[in-house]
């Protein structure tokens, strides 16, 4: 079978970001399928003013389209390049022949070229959701227009009723849909979280360097690691805040953030501000998904955080599973199906939305219980290998396909 993968922003285990995809893909190549993505890139040795460059890599063949994007864009530049990509690709899905097409979000519009190529050569497609889009959006604030509210909540329906399969990366996110469109409960929505790339983080690392002392020059006792996106939905005004409020009760714990994104300079200035820049909580550039695996085995507990809103709590974030892989425990601030998974598991710690100074007591005196962190570490691990791993994933998807076209 052929699939073709239409994925905005694919990446690759050596650039920074987001690999679910590319996982997800070279396991379909295992299986004896064969792939082809479609998807843009920032690499200026492609640029070829509006024409696709075709490379092989890894076994997938790539169509890319020269879209420059950073995480720091604002909205506006943000939908000129959901817009130019949407277009794009829709122009080049038409030109390649395949057996099911997967399109991911974000953003949704990604779904309206594999809507347009079911209309047009009867290809069926799959609508991978990584976030309920436009429902995140919205709550949030960035969409405030009621018009455009329920032209993109119209899309969203048709985008879902045309597709063959949905697939939410988490069972929050599946209940919204189905509680939102309650025509769908029939339909297969198959629930497949985000992937904890097992092999990756307890292979990748090397006992004897220190990346986390080469970066900001000493190893602290307590490492909180933050690896992510610093956008506005991250709320990592948070972990300045707690590590404002930690600094004055135990300084041997530090928060090391690592990333990009439009809320970095703030960040900067803020930490600054709060006096803990470069005292306990380091912010360094992003590193590639390879060399991140180094930096989770030094740390003591990797995190996720969000803004207080309630929406946001559905999230698969990448941050968690790749936590679990390494056989860490992980820290966030929000409930959901995340909180619950982290509490019956004994695989991290939630602190509460808003903070306060006993919650903030509470989890330093938490960083100075070695034998509860190691054994949370264990269970992280056996969490990740038993419901997260690649493989699982895999045979989800196969299931999928297996439905699709009996």
């Amino acid at each position: 079978m052929k699939i073709i993968y239409l994925h905005q922003y694919f990446k690759f285990p050596n650039e920074s970001g987001g690999t679910r995809s590319y996982d997800l893909a070279t396991g379909f190549l295992d299986l004896g399928h064969k792939v082809e993505v479609v998807a843009l890139t920032s690499d200026n040795s492609l640029k070829k003013d509006g024409r696709w460059s075709q490379i092989k890599k890894d076994g997938l063949v790539l169509h890319l389209i020269f879209i420059p994007y950073k995480n720091d864009m604002n909205y506006i530049k943000r939908s000129s390049v959901f817009i130019k990509f949407l277009w794009f690709s829709t122009l080049k899905l038409l030109t390649i022949k395949g057996d099911v097409v997967i399109a991911t979000s974000t953003p949704l519009t990604v779904g309206i070229p594999a809507l347009i190529k079911k209309w047009i050569h009867k290809t069926p497609y799959i609508f991978e959701t990584r976030d309920v889009w436009p429902e995140v959006v919205i709550a949030i604030g960035a969409i405030r227009n009621k018009i455009m509210q329920k032209i993109l909540f119209y899309l969203e329906r048709l985008i879902y009723k045309n597709a063959s399969a949905i697939v939410p990366l988490s069972s929050d996110m599946k209940h919204s849909i189905i509680t939102r469109y309650p025509e769908y409960k029939s339909k297969q929505v198959k629930v497949i979280e985000n992937i904890s790339e097992i092999s990756r983080f307890q292979n990748g690392y090397d006992k004897k360097k220190s990346m986390i002392k080469d970066k900001i020059g000493f190893h602290p006792r307590f490492t909180v690691l933050y690896a992510g996106t610093f956008g506005r939905v991250n709320g990592i005004n948070y972990v300045i805040k707690l590590a404002n409020k930690i600094l004055q009760i135990d300084s041997s714990i530090a928060f090391l953030l690592v990333g990009e994104g439009i809320e970095r300079k703030a960040l900067i200035e803020k930490a600054i501000k709060k006096k803990v820049l470069n005292k306990n909580l380091f912010i360094i550039e992003p590193v590639s998904k390879i060399e991140l695996s180094q930096l989770y085995f030094e740390c003591d507990i990797g995190s996720s955080f969000v803004l207080p809103i309630e929406e946001l709590w559905s999230n698969s974030a990448n941050k968690f599973f790749d936590t679990l892989a390494s056989g860490k425990p992980v820290l966030i601030n929000y409930k959901g199906w995340q909180e619950e998974v982290i509490n019956k598991k004994n695989i991290g710690y939630v602190l509460p939305p808003k903070l306060n100074d006993e919650d903030v007591k509470k989890f330093a005196q938490y960083s100075l219980n070695k034998l509860l962190i190691a054994e949370q570490g264990v269970n992280s691990l056996s969490v990740a290998k038993k419901y997260y791993s690649k493989d699982m994933a895999i045979e989800k998807y196969n299931n999928i396909f297996n439905n699709i076209f009996l």
